[in-house]
């Protein structure tokens, strides 16, 4: 076998995360340690001393309702009511504590995918598959109680405030937006981030806000190595079935996918597609996001590939819109879907990464989207493989995952990874193509051959610009980093920040090699991994110049076509590569890919 040419003791080149990253999470894991609660308020100055450029008003008196804005949409609703947070990585771990989670109320949130139950009082569990989680959730919840308490000292006193604290609950609260941002120093913009935060529980929010400060604490039950890798475990054994169910005794080739889930199901499963008629006709009565006219435009000039991303990007508001109970329309879709040869796994194992499995002989390439259609397409009805799409993970649980799924799975033929990132270059849409990752949690700087160039997307990218040889750095959370730390990088070409590339990576030298990933190494991989590596990235904030992009806006309309174009580009590299195989295996001369 190739040698992996690892070479010890490296940083990439680079000094690490400044002092103040480097304390802050000493600070939370040494603090963390403790067998019983931890007050929240024990981060808050390591946090505002690690001047996150998530949180440049940390210090400030004046609330920094971005940064609120973006912890509470990464928090469930009930974020409002809870005083205790306990953090575990099993049902068996809250139950030694007594607290029976099994039969609390599942909560979710708007911008985070994470297992989280309520107990319908003060208390909220949480699950942990992997340390990013940690990494992830500290940050939030400070910066969270942070700005909490900043407005409730601007608010509480007041005659706004006591106004607010007499209305029952339930009632709607009226309240005079000048006033509002009069009382706490904001403009106009800064209005609408805090409303926008607090989403639908605005009122209520408001309440408790000028009821109390905010005084979380925390719990951390023991967390293990190998209870991540139980719940990764939990997890492809939701999927196994699924996988296996037609072929029990030899399991099919594998290509990986990690996207979304939503791109790989709409461009292959043709639900959308089949119902256009139907959602433009909702656009043109309803207008959702004023889109009406872009339908229109895109109508009138016959742009096939704008009409298509709107049809996917308008589904869920159509579905929302109809009269049908949702359980049965959703089951609708995946009936569908199924007979497109999609199936679906939400949750599998109680971890909240769902899956999809293609199965590429049961492709209706009628139904398919037309970027997707390659020469041969109809070979692939002759095809014993399937491709597996999983809903991105959270930081490390990327490397659990992955390493777990392969020693279910068959033959793997590709491991391709899609998802959003910060760009120090670039602009929001654009889609950024890496072949050199560093990674914060192995500190290893891996270096492969990228499936994809800047031909491979441009034909489906028209707002955004496509950029290959860059260099990817894999931070160990978003709150993680200062502009003096990215200064640090960037001076190093390191150009794309991420949360996923540099763990599946390290899975990837796993499935190469006889050993445990390195750490603190140049790992080169180009010709080394014996299957196709492919990673794309598009643009979701530019964090130089345009602070609020990540913080208070979302990608919206405007991100659909670099998420639809990475998929495109993936899907037709794995049918390419699969059209090809058939004919290699019928004894035909394959087209090179």
């Amino acid at each position: 076998m190739t040698s992996s040419k690892v070479t010890p003791r490296d940083d990439g080149g680079l000094q690490g995360a400044s002092d103040g990253v480097e304390l802050y999470i000493r600070t939370y894991y040494s603090l963390l340690r403790t067998t019983g609660e931890v007050r929240v308020r024990a981060f808050e100055e390591a946090h505002a001393f690690s001047d996150s450029t998530l949180h440049l008003g940390a210090h400030d008196v004046v609330p920094d309702v971005a940064a609120f804005a973006y912890a509470a949409a990464r928090l469930p609703s009930c974020m409002a009511s809870i005083e205790r947070i306990i953090l575990g990585q099993s049902h068996e771990q809250f139950e030694t504590i007594g607290l029976e989670v099994r039969d609390w109320a599942e909560v979710r949130t708007r911008g985070r995918r994470r297992p989280l139950r309520y107990d319908g009082d003060k208390t909220l569990a949480v699950f942990l598959t992997s340390t990013s989680d940690l990494d992830d959730l500290i940050p939030i919840v400070t910066a969270y109680q942070i700005e909490w308490n900043k407005l409730h000292e601007r608010l509480a006193h007041t005659a706004l405030g006591r106004a607010i604290a007499r209305t029952e609950e339930g009632d709607s609260l009226s309240i005079d937006d000048a006033e509002l941002a009069t009382l706490l120093g904001l403009d106009a913009a800064g209005v609408a981030t805090l409303r926008a935060g607090l989403g639908d529980g605005i009122d209520r929010g408001l309440r408790a806000i000028v009821s109390r400060e905010c005084d979380l604490r925390l719990r951390v039950l023991s967390t293990t190595y190998t209870g991540y890798q139980r719940a990764a475990h939990r997890w492809w054994s939701g999927i196994e079935p699924a996988y296996v169910r037609d072929a029990p005794r030899k399991r099919p080739p594998l290509y990986f996918v990690s996207s979304n889930t939503h791109s790989i199901l709409n461009l292959c499963g043709g639900y959308a597609r089949t119902h256009r008629e139907s959602i433009i006709d909702f656009v043109r009565r309803k207008n959702p996001e004023r889109l009406a006219e872009v339908v229109e435009s895109a109508l009138e000039n016959r742009d096939e590939d704008t009409l298509s991303n709107l049809t996917y990007y308008l589904l869920r508001a159509w579905l929302h819109e109809s009269d049908v109970d949702t359980r049965s329309l959703l089951q609708q879709v995946q009936d569908f879907d199924a007979q497109s040869g999609v199936r679906t796994v939400p949750s599998p194992g109680k971890v909240d990464v769902s899956a999809q499995l293609v199965d590429l002989a049961a492709l209706k390439p009628e139904r398919l989207d037309p970027r997707v259609r390659v020469d041969g397409i109809e070979l692939l009805a002759q095809s014993d493989a399937v491709v597996l799409n999983i809903d991105y993970p959270l930081g490390m649980a990327a490397y659990h995952l992955l390493t777990r799924l392969v020693q279910g799975a068959s033959d793997m033929l590709g491991v391709y990874v899609m998802g959003k990132a910060a760009t120090l270059n670039g602009r929001v849409g654009d889609v950024m193509l890496s072949d050199t990752v560093f990674d914060e949690h192995s500190r290893n700087r891996y270096m492969f051959r990228n499936a994809f160039s800047a031909g491979d997307l441009e034909p489906f990218m028209r707002r955004g610009t496509v950029l290959d040889g860059q260099k990817a750095l894999t931070v160990r959370s978003a709150f993680l980093q200062n502009r003096a730390y990215m200064a640090d990088y960037y001076r190093d070409g390191y150009t794309v920040l991420e949360m996923e590339a540099g763990p599946y990576l390290s899975a990837v030298f796993e499935l190469a090699f006889p050993d445990r990933h390195p750490s603190g190494s140049i790992v080169h991989l180009s010709n080394a991994v014996p299957f196709e590596l492919g990673v794309v990235h598009y643009a979701s904030d530019t964090p130089y110049s345009r602070r609020q992009e990540l913080l208070s806006k979302s990608l919206s309309y405007f991100g659909v076509e670099s998420t639809y174009g990475c998929a495109s580009a993936i899907l037709r590299r794995i049918f390419t590569r699969e059209v090809a195989r058939v004919r290699a295996s019928r004894g035909q001369r394959p087209d090179k890919p």
